[in-house]
C-alpha cells in the first residue's frame, strides 16, 4: 500500500515553514520595547509598561466581501491594512493607543509569495498604528478555499489609563460633531458595491473610471484609513474636551453615532459640511440607491467622528489645521433620538 503524507491531503509544513520566513522581517520591524520573545512562539509576549490604572480594550474584525475584489484583481498587498485598520480603529474610539494585533490568515493552498503579501500590509499597517504585530495563525485548509482565495480577520489589543476613558457618559446635547474624511469605501458594503459594479456594470476591474482619475478595481481596494496617528495627539492634547468618538463602518452614521451617544439623545448631520466623493456618488447612481440607504451602509467620505465641547471647537479645529489634518464640522448633539440627516446629497 503506497504511504500517504500531509502533503498528499494537501497541507504542506514546508510551505507554511517558507511563509513564515518571508514574513519575519515584516513582523519583527513592528515590535515595540514592551515585546518579548521572537516570532515562532506558541503566544505572543508584551509587558505593559508606565500606566497606573490601565484598562485594556480590546477588538476583533475582519475584512468581509471586498476579499472578492482582490481576489479578482490578484492584488493582495492592501487587504492587511483593512485587517487592522477595522481593528485599530474600534479601540481608538475609546481612547485606547493600540498595543498590538494578532492576525488569522486562513487559506485553500499556501501560497508562501502570496502569504508575504498579506502579511506585509498588516506589518506595515501596524507600524503605521504605532502597535506591534506579535503573533498570528496562517492555516492551511485544503478543499475549504478555492484555489487563490483566503480570509483574513485580526485581533487588536490596546490600553488606556482609567482617568482618559472615553464614553458617552462626557456628551452634552450641543455638542459638535467633527468629521475625518475616509479614504474611500473602507471594509463595509461590499456586498451590494460587487452587485452594483460587476453584476449591473459588468465592470472586469481595470476599467478606467475618469470620475475617479484611476481604475475602479484601483478605487475598490483603496485601503482603509488608519486614524491612530491623527487621533491619539489629539486625545493626548485635550482630552476630557473630546467627549466622544465613532468610526463609521457598517451602518454609517445612522447606525454608528448613536452608539457613542447617552440615551434619550440624538444628532443632527449637515450633508452640506462635506461634499461627497465621486465613488459614494457613482455606486449611488450606477445601482440607483437611494441616499438613505447609501448613508447607512457607507462612510459617504467621513470615516471618523469627533464628537467634541462646543466651547473648544475652534481650538481642535486650530491644532488639526496645524498638523495638516482635514476635517468637517457635520452636526451637533441634540436632545431625543436618532441621527437626522439633511442637506447636501439628500437635496439633489
Amino acid at each position: 500500500m503506497e504511504r500517504m503524507t500531509y502533503k498528499d491531503s494537501g497541507v504542506d509544513i514546508d510551505a507554511g515553514n517558507e511563509s513564515v520566513r518571508l514574513i519575519k522581517d515584516a513582523v519583527k520591524s513592528t515590535y515595540r520595547e514592551e515585546v518579548l520573545g521572537d516570532l515562532g512562539g506558541f503566544g505572543g509576549l508584551f509587558a505593559l509598561k508606565k500606566y497606573d490604572e490601565p484598562i485594556l480594550i480590546s477588538g476583533t474584525d475582519g475584512v468581509g466581501t471586498k476579499l472578492k475584489i482582490a481576489f479578482r484583481l490578484n492584488k493582495h498587498d492592501t487587504i492587511g491594512q483593512d485587517a487592522v485598520a477595522m481593528c485599530v480603529n474600534d479601540i481608538l474610539v475609546q481612547g485606547a493607543e493600540p498595543l498590538f494585533f494578532l492576525d488569522y490568515l486562513a487559506v485553500g493552498k499556501l501560497n508562501p509569495a502570496q502569504v508575504a503579501e498579506i502579511v506585509g500590509g498588516v506589518a506595515r499597517a501596524c507600524k503605521a498604528s504605532g502597535c506591534a504585530l506579535i503573533g498570528g495563525e496562517t492555516a492551511e485548509m485544503s478543499g475549504f478555499y478555492q484555489g487563490g482565495e483566503y480570509d483574513i480577520a485580526g485581533f487588536a489589543v490596546g490600553v488606556v489609563e482609567k482617568k482618559s476613558l472615553i464614553t458617552s457618559a462626557r456628551v452634552k446635547v450641543g455638542d459638535v460633531l467633527l468629521g475625518l474624511p475616509s479614504s474611500g469605501l473602507h471594509s463595509n458594503g461590499f456586498s451590494l458595491v460587487r452587485k452594483i459594479v460587476f453584476e449591473r456594470k459588468n465592470f472586469k476591474g481595470d476599467e478606467f473610471i475618469s470620475e475617479l482619475g484611476k481604475t475602479i478595481g484601483e478605487e475598490l481596494l483603496t485601503p482603509t484609513r488608519l486614524y491612530p496617528s491623527t487621533c491619539l495627539p489629539l486625545i493626548k492634547n485635550f482630552g476630557e474636551k473630546i467627549h466622544g468618538m465613532v468610526h463609521i463602518t457598517g451602518g454609517g452614521v445612522y447606525d454608528n453615532i448613536p452608539r457613542a451617544l447617552p440615551e434619550n439623545f440624538g444628532a443632527e448631520i449637515d450633508a452640506d459640511a462635506w461634499a461627497v466623493p465621486q465613488i459614494f456618488r457613482l455606486i449611488q447612481s450606477w445601482g440607483n440607491v437611494e441616499w438613505r440607504e447609501m448613508f447607512r451602509t457607507f462612510n459617504c467620505g467621513v470615516g471618523m467622528v469627533l464628537i467634541v465641547d462646543k466651547n473648544f471647537v475652534d481650538e481642535i479645529g486650530k491644532y488639526l489645521d496645524a498638523a495638516g489634518e482635514k476635517f468637517y464640522r457635520i452636526g451637533r448633539v441634540v436632545e431625543g433620538s436618532g441621527v437626522k440627516v439633511f442637506g447636501g446629497v439628500f437635496n439633489d
